[in-house]
C-alpha cells in the first residue's frame, strides 16, 4: 500500500500559527485588561483627590501623598541598593574554581541553571525587598513629619535634660532608622551568605578551609556593621528609659526611670555600647586579620555582658536595695512621674479642697432657698428622654434621633440662658417605605431640622413629656430661621446623588414637598470619566449609566462629622461625641479634636478608648475611636462641620501645644486661629466628654501630689459603676448648670463622682468650667470628701428600697409598665451633697419615657415626690408655704377673676370633669391624638385643681377627689422649680399618671 504520510495513526494534522486577526484580537484583548485593572487601582486614587478638592483640603492629600511617594522611594531604593549591591559583591568575590566535593557537584546544577538569569534574579529581589521596604517606610509618614517640622516644648527631662520633643518627635525617627538599618543588614547578610555558598566561598561539608578569604572579610563587614548598630540601639535605650512603659506597684502603665533603672539599667547600657562599639572594631579588622577568633571572642563577650551587666545585675539591684527600702528608694521618682503625668494631661492646675460633706446650716428654709440657686436641676435625661423625641417629633419613619441626646445652652424667649436637651432630625435609611436604588439615594437624601427641649421643665402634652422649645415638620420655636436640611449627620452614613434631574424629597407635611441641592458640596458627576471612577470605587455600575444622574449631580460621601474631620486632619485623635448647634441661621457640627503623643517623659500612659468608655458607650454612645496608648493630651482644636453643605473648619483652640504648631507646620493654613471663631460659636463650644473622662481616671490616683502616700495608695479614688443603668459601666459625667462652693453664680459645668477605691461612699466630686466663653473655662475643682457620705450606688439602694418606690412600682404593674431612672445628679449644697433624680415611666399605653417623679437626698433624707419642687421642699422639712411661688401663669398679678367654687356640689361636679377628662384622654391615647390626649391631660388637671379647692367646704370630702388623697393635692406640684434662671412653674408632673388617677375617679365617683 502506498504510503498517504499520514504515519500508523491516520493522516498528520499540521497545527499552524493563529492568523493575524485573532493575534490582533487577543492582544487588544490583553491591552483592555491591563488597562482595566489600571484603572481600578487608579479610581481610588482619583475619588479621594476629587474629594478633597471638593473640601477645599487638597493640600492635605498633596502633602500626605508626596511624604509617602518620598519615603518609599527613598526607602525603598536604600533597602535594594543595600541587598543587591551585597549580592553582587558576594558573586563578584567567588573563588576562579570550586572544589571538586559531592557538595560542589550538586550545587553545580543550581548555578548552571540559575546562570543564563542571574541579572533578571538579582533585579527580581531587589525590586521584591524594595517594594516591602518602601511600603513599610510608607507608613512612617507621621513621624517623618513630626521629626522635620518638630518644635520645642519648653520643658526638659528631669534625668538627661533634654527637650521634650526629642523624645516625642526626634527619638521614634531615630528609632525607625535603627530598625530600618537592622532590616538592610540581616537581608543583606543573608543574601550575601547565600551567594557566596552557591558559589562555593562558603562550604559545609567540603575538606578544607569553612570560608575563603573574601567571603569573610564580606561578611565580617556585614556583621560589624550589624554590632555598630546594636551600640548604636544601647545608646538610644538610655534615653528610651525615660519613656519605658513598666509595671510598678504605685500605679498601672508607669512610665519613666525607678531607681533600678538609673542605678543600674542605665549604666549598663552605656558600658554595653562602649564593649559592642569595640566587638564592632574586631569585626572590622578582621578584612586584615582574616580571623574570626577575635570577633567571636568578642561578640561572645557582649552576649555574656548583656545577660550579667544588663539582667542579672539590675535584678540584684532591685532585690537587694530597692525592695528591703522600696518606697525611700523610689520616691523621687514617683515625685518626677507625679509632676510628669499631671503636666501631659493637663491636670495640673486641678484645684483640690477639702469638704466636709455634711450640712452646716440647721435652717431648712435656708437649704430650700439656696438648693434653688444651687444648679439647673435637669430633670430631662438626655441618654432617656431619646425615644420621647422620637415618637412625639419624628413625624415619619424614614427620621430618627441618636440614642442619646445633646446638651447645650440656648436663650429662651426672655433672653435668659438654659440648659437645652437637643438633637437632630437625621434620615434613617432603614424606615423607607420602599427600598430600591433610586429612593436610597437620590429621593431620600437628608434629614430635616433640630428639635429642642428645655432641660429643666417637662410639657404638658402629654404631661411628663419633653417641654420643647423648636418642634414640628419644618420647625419652628426659640431658635428662629436656620437652614434646616440636614445632609451631613451622625446616622448619614450612605452616600446620595443631589442636585441632577431627579428630584428629591424634601419633607411631607401637608402634601409632599421636593427639593433640589443648591449647595456646593460633593463631587460632580458631569464627567463621563467621574462617573466611572466612582462606579468602580462604590461598585456600583448603575452609577455610570443611570438617566437619574445629569448636568449639575453630585456625589455626596464620607458624611459623618467624624469621618469628614478624620479625612482632612489624619493627624487628630477625634471625640467620641460630636454635638450640634444652631449658629449664625445654619447648623453646624461641633467636633473636639485632641493631639496626642506617646513620648512624655515620665508621664504614665493611658489607652484612650479604654479610658474613656463608660455604662453608656455600649449601645448609645461613640468612644474616641483611637485604641492606641498615649501619654499626652490636648484638645488643640475645635472643628466644626456644616450640617447642609458639609463645609468642614478647623480652629485653633490651645494656643500653647506644641504638638499643635508642629502639625501646622507641617499642614500650613489648615487650621485657622482661635481669633476667627465666631462669637456665636464660641456660645456654644464645651469642655469635651472624652477628655473630661481621661483626666478623671487620672485624678484617681494623681490628687495626690505627695510620694509616700501615692505609693501607699491610702487616698486612692475609683470612678463608680453607673447605678441608674442596667448594663455594667462607669458612671457617665453630666453637663450640668451649677455653683461650685466659692462661686458666686452658676457655670455651665461637667460633673462626676469619685469613691474610695474598694468603697461605696461619697469620696470625693469633680467638676470643670465647661463654658468656652468664661474665663475660668477649663479649671478644674475637686472636693475631697473628709466625712463619710453615701456615694451614688448607696443612694440608688436605698431609693429602691424606699417605701413610696415600691408602692409606685407595684401600681406600675398593673399597668404594664417599667420604671427608668434617669441620671443621679449630684449638687454641692451648703456643706452637704444633694442628689437629685429624675424616674420615668415606660409602657403601658406609650412605648416611650414620661417624667413621672423626682427622687432627692440630703443628709440622711431621701424623699420620692410628683415634682422636683414637691422633691426640694420634702427633702428639706419645708412646706410650700413657706417657700416663694411664682404667680400661676394663668393668674397675672392683678387679676381679679372670682375665686373658685367650693362646696358638695362643687366637689361632685369636679370629680365628673375629671372622669370625663379621663375618659378621653384614654380614647385619644388608642387613636395616638396626642394633641386631644394633651387637651384632655390639662383638662384632668384643671378638674382636680377644683376638687382640691373644694376640700375646705366640702368636710374632707376632697379625700375622694380623682388622683388625690389627704393633703396630696392636685397643685402640691406647682411650687416653683427655680434651679438656674428658673421663674416658671413646675405643674408638668403635679398629676398622677391617668391610668391610676382616672382609675381611682372611676371608683370613687362610682
Amino acid at each position: 500500500m502506498p504510503d498517504r504520510g499520514g504515519g500508523p495513526t491516520g493522516p498528520r494534522i499540521r497545527v499552524g500559527r493563529p492568523s493575524r486577526r485573532v493575534r490582533t484580537l487577543l492582544m487588544t484583548l490583553g491591552v483592555l485588561v491591563v488597562l482595566a485593572m489600571a484603572f481600578v487601582m487608579f479610581a481610588g486614587f482619583w475619588t479621594d483627590w476629587l474629594w478633597y478638592r471638593s473640601v477645599a483640603y487638597s493640600s492635605v492629600f498633596t502633602t500626605t501623598l508626596w511624604t509617602k511617594i518620598g519615603l518609599f522611594l527613598v526607602f525603598g531604593l536604600l533597602m535594594a541598593l543595600a541587598v543587591g549591591v551585597n549580592i553582587w559583591l558576594a558573586h563578584r568575590l567567588r573563588p576562579p574554581l570550586s572544589a571538586m566535593s559531592l557538595e560542589q557537584q550538586s550545587l553545580d546544577r543550581y548555578r548552571m541553571s540559575v546562570a543564563p538569569y542571574k541579572k533578571w534574579v538579582l533585579l527580581a529581589i531587589t525590586a521584591l525587598v524594595g517594594l516591602i521596604a518602601g511600603a513599610s517606610a510608607s507608613g512612617q509618614w507621621r513621624t517623618w513629619l513630626m521629626y522635620i517640622n518638630g518644635v520645642s516644648f519648653g520643658q526638659k527631662d528631669p534625668q538627661f535634660k533634654l527637650d521634650v520633643s526629642f523624645y516625642a518627635f526626634d527619638l521614634p525617627w531615630y528609632r525607625f532608622l535603627l530598625g530600618f538599618g537592622f532590616a538592610a543588614t540581616v537581608l543583606s547578610l543573608i543574601a550575601a551568605a547565600v551567594t557566596h555558598y552557591l558559589y562555593g566561598g562558603l562550604r559545609v561539608t567540603s575538606p578544607g578551609a569553612r570560608a575563603t578569604g573574601a567571603a569573610t572579610g564580606h561578611l565580617s563587614v556585614l556583621l560589624g556593621i550589624f554590632v555598630s548598630l546594636k551600640a548604636v540601639a544601647y545608646w538610644l535605650d538610655r534615653y528610651g528609659l525615660a519613656v519605658k512603659s513598666s509595671d510598678f506597684k504605685a500605679t498601672d502603665n508607669w512610665t519613666g526611670l525607678r531607681y533600678v533603672d538609673a542605678n543600674a539599667y542605665l549604666p549598663a547600657k552605656t558600658i554595653l555600647f562602649c564593649i559592642a562599639a569595640i566587638c564592632a572594631v574586631l569585626f572590622f579588622a578582621t578584612l586584615w586579620r582574616r580571623t574570626w577568633q577575635l570577633p567571636v571572642i568578642g561578640f561572645g563577650l557582649m552576649v555574656l555582658s548583656a545577660i550579667l551587666i544588663g539582667g542579672l545585675y539590675p535584678a540584684i539591684v532591685q532585690k537587694f536595695q530597692v525592695q528591703p527600702n522600696e518606697q525611700a528608694k523610689e520616691a523621687p521618682f514617683i515625685q518626677k512621674n507625679i509632676d510628669a503625668t499631671r503636666e501631659a494631661y493637663d491636670i495640673d492646675d486641678a484645684q483640690v479642697d477639702d469638704y466636709a460633706g455634711t450640712s452646716t446650716t440647721d435652717d431648712s428654709t435656708k437649704l430650700r432657698a439656696s438648693a434653688d440657686s444651687a444648679a439647673s436641676y435637669r430633670v430631662m435625661d438626655p441618654n432617656v428622654v431619646s425615644p420621647a423625641f422620637q415618637q412625639l417629633q419624628q413625624k415619619r419613619n424614614y427620621y430618627q434621633f441618636p440614642k442619646t441626646l445633646d446638651v447645650d445652652r440656648y436663650k429662651d424667649a426672655d433672653g435668659k440662658e438654659q440648659d437645652t436637651v437637643i438633637g437632630l432630625r437625621e434620615l434613617n435609611i432603614q424606615g423607607l417605605p420602599k427600598r430600591n436604588w433610586i429612593n436610597d439615594h437620590f429621593t431620600y437624601t437628608h434629614g430635616y431640622g433640630v428639635i429642642a427641649a428645655r432641660g429643666t421643665t417637662t410639657g404638658t402634652n402629654p404631661t411628663g413629656s419633653p417641654d420643647f422649645t423648636e418642634s414640628g415638620l419644618p420647625t419652628t420655636g426659640d431658635l428662629g430661621k436656620y437652614e434646616q436640611r440636614v445632609y451631613y449627620g451622625e446616622k448619614t452614613e450612605q452616600y446620595s446623588i443631589v442636585g441632577g434631574p431627579q428630584k428629591e424629597l424634601d419633607y411631607e407635611e401637608d402634601g409632599e414637598k421636593t427639593t433640589s441641592y443648591q449647595g456646593d458640596s460633593g463631587v460632580s458627576l458631569s464627567s463621563a470619566f467621574n462617573r466611572a471612577a466612582y462606579a468602580v470605587s462604590f461598585s456600583e455600575p448603575q452609577i455610570l449609566y443611570s438617566g437619574a444622574i445629569g448636568d449639575g449631580s453630585r456625589i455626596l460621601y464620607n458624611r459623618t462629622p467624624k469621618e469628614r474631620v478624620e479625612a482632612v486632619a489624619p493627624w487628630l485623635t477625634i471625640d467620641g461625641d460630636a454635638y450640634p448647634a444652631v449658629v449664625d441661621g445654619r447648623i453646624q457640627w461641633i467636633v473636639d479634636a485632641y493631639t496626642t503623643t506617646n513620648g512624655y517623659p515620665y508621664a504614665s500612659r493611658t489607652t484612650l478608648g479604654d479610658t474613656t468608655a463608660d455604662s453608656l458607650t455600649t449601645n448609645q454612645r461613640a468612644v474616641v475611636a483611637q485604641q492606641n496608648q498615649v501619654n499626652y493630651i490636648r484638645n488643640s482644636v475645635k472643628a466644626t462641620v456644616d450640617a447642609y453643605d458639609g463645609k468642614v473648619k478647623l480652629y485653633e483652640w490651645d494656643t500653647e501645644d506644641p504638638v499643635l504648631k508642629t502639625w501646622r507646620k507641617a499642614f500650613p493654613g489648615t487650621v485657622k486661629p482661635r481669633a476667627d471663631i465666631p462669637q456665636q460659636l464660641m456660645d456654644h463650644l464645651r469642655y469635651p466628654q472624652d477628655l473630661f473622662k481621661v483626666q478623671r481616671e487620672l485624678l484617681t490616683r494623681y490628687h495626690v501630689e505627695n510620694p509616700a502616700q501615692f505609693y501607699s495608695g491610702s487616698d486612692a479614688w475609683q470612678v463608680p459603676d453607673d447605678p441608674t443603668n442596667k448594663e455594667p459601666g462607669s458612671v457617665p459625667p453630666y453637663y450640668l448648670s451649677m455653683k461650685m462652693p466659692g462661686q458666686d453664680a452658676q457655670k455651665f459645668s461637667l460633673t462626676t463622682t469619685f469613691t474610695p477605691k474598694g468603697r461605696p461612699n461619697l469620696g470625693a466630686f469633680m467638676a470643670v468650667d465647661a463654658d468656652a466663653a468664661s474665663k475660668d473655662y477649663g479649671t478644674i475643682r475637686l472636693l475631697r470628701v473628709t466625712s463619710t457620705v453615701k456615694g451614688p450606688g448607696q443612694v440608688q439602694s436605698e431609693l429602691n428600697g424606699n417605701d413610696d418606690v415600691a408602692e409606685f412600682v407595684r401600681n406600675l404593674k398593673g399597668t404594664d409598665s417599667d420604671i427608668e431612672y434617669g441620671n443621679l445628679l449630684t449638687v454641692p449644697l451648703d456643706g452637704g451633697f444633694l442628689y437629685i433624680e429624675p424616674v420615668y415611666t415606660r409602657g403601658g399605653t406609650q412605648n416611650y419615657p414620661l417624667l413621672r417623679k423626682v427622687a432627692a437626698s440630703y443628709g440622711s433624707k431621701i424623699v420620692f415626690e410628683n415634682s422636683l419642687g414637691e422633691a426640694l421642699n420634702a427633702v428639706f422639712g419645708v412646706e410650700e408655704s413657706d417657700t416663694t411661688k411664682p404667680t400661676e401663669p394663668d393668674q397675672p398679678p392683678g387679676d381679679t377673676t372670682e375665686p373658685p367654687a367650693t362646696g358638695d356640689a362643687a366637689l361632685k361636679k369636679a370629680i365628673a370633669d375629671a372622669q370625663k377628662a379621663y375618659t378621653a384622654g384614654e380614647e385619644a391615647l388608642k387613636e395616638n391624638d396626642w394633641s386631644a390626649y394633651g387637651k384632655a391631660q390639662q383638662e384632668l388637671q384643671d378638674a382636680l385643681k377644683r376638687a382640691a379647692a373644694a376640700q375646705p367646704k366640702a368636710g374632707g370630702a376632697a379625700s375622694d377627689a380623682p388622683g388625690t388623697s389627704g393633703d396630696d393635692t392636685a397643685d402640691k406640684g406647682d411650687t416653683a422649680d427655680k434651679g438656674d434662671k428658673g421663674d416658671k412653674v413646675d405643674t408638668a408632673s403635679a398629676v398622677d399618671p391617668p391610668d391610676k388617677a382616672g382609675g381611682e375617679a372611676g371608683d370613687r365617683s362610682g
